[in-house]
């Protein structure tokens, strides 16, 4: 097998929470161009519509799934729905999740619990179905999504709880990777540096020093993570497991 052929991912099928927009949205519009078909998962019903409709006029098969995966019996769900539909699940994209700026002597138990939720404990129940799949199948790949606030402190927004739930990220797939290593199924994530989508409108004027601290000079647009992606879920990466990918144009080395 060539090696471009070796990024294919024709035949496969795979799911990416909070598709609807954002990276999850080039996520699985990455997926879908490289041949997969992607269940697109949100909590947001007509943005999972609009982008699974997206998803198949590139020619490959979509589901809509409206789908609270901070609910541990929904995630179950959203994995049994795709296999009902596709017979299998070959690749498991958990996007999903929020950020909250807040000191940490004034956040809130409940402000802490959001963003833990959605962050990392519906990480590890999306990782959990998914894993239950792939490991009867003997091959999977789950790609999760860090950040490089796991490696660094920002600034000069407060984001403790944010941080944390990243960094709980990272060695979650660590020690899920070791665990299904030699039953098949890769473990990894992608840590994006600042990206560029609708919610830097509302923090301009924070870009500048953003921009400072980073070698190249610019935020990451959604494209530059997609090749991150197709790496991490093609049979090119089957020696790669538990492994953090960061791409921040060179943020965390300074």
């Amino acid at each position: 097998m060539g090696i471009l052929d070796r990024f294919s991912l024709a035949g496969r099928t795979s799911l990416v929470t909070g598709a609807g927009q954002g990276i999850g949205h080039a996520y699985a519009m990455a997926l879908a161009e490289a041949g997969a078909d992607v269940a697109v998962v949100d909590i947001n019903p007509e943005t999972a519509s609009v982008a699974a409709a997206e998803v198949a006029e590139r020619g490959v098969r979509s589901l809509a799934l409206t789908i609270d995966v901070r609910d541990s019996d929904q995630a179950s769900a959203m994995v049994e729905a795709v296999v009902s539909a596709w017979g299998r699940l070959d690749i498991g994209v958990n996007n999903a999740g929020m950020g909250l700026w807040a000191p940490g002597e004034e956040m809130s138990d409940a402000q802490w619990r959001d963003v833990l939720s959605l962050n990392l404990d519906a990480v590890f129940y999306c990782c959990r179905a998914e894993g239950r799949v792939m490991l009867a199948q003997g091959y999977g790949k789950i790609i999760n999504t860090a950040s490089m606030s796991a490696r660094i402190v920002n600034r000069p927004q407060k984001q403790v709880s944010y941080n944390a739930s990243k960094a709980g990220v990272v060695h979650l797939t660590h020690s899920l990777a070791t665990e299904w290593a030699d039953r098949g199924v890769r473990v990894n994530c992608i840590s994006p540096g600042y990206t560029r989508t609708s919610l830097v409108d509302q923090v301009s004027h924070l870009v500048p020093g953003w921009l400072e601290d980073t070698p190249m000079g610019r935020m990451a647009e959604t494209s530059d993570l997609q090749g991150a992606l197709i790496y991490l879920a093609s049979p090119a990466s089957d020696f790669v497991t538990g492994h953090e990918l960061v791409v921040d144009g060179g943020f965390t080395l300074w």
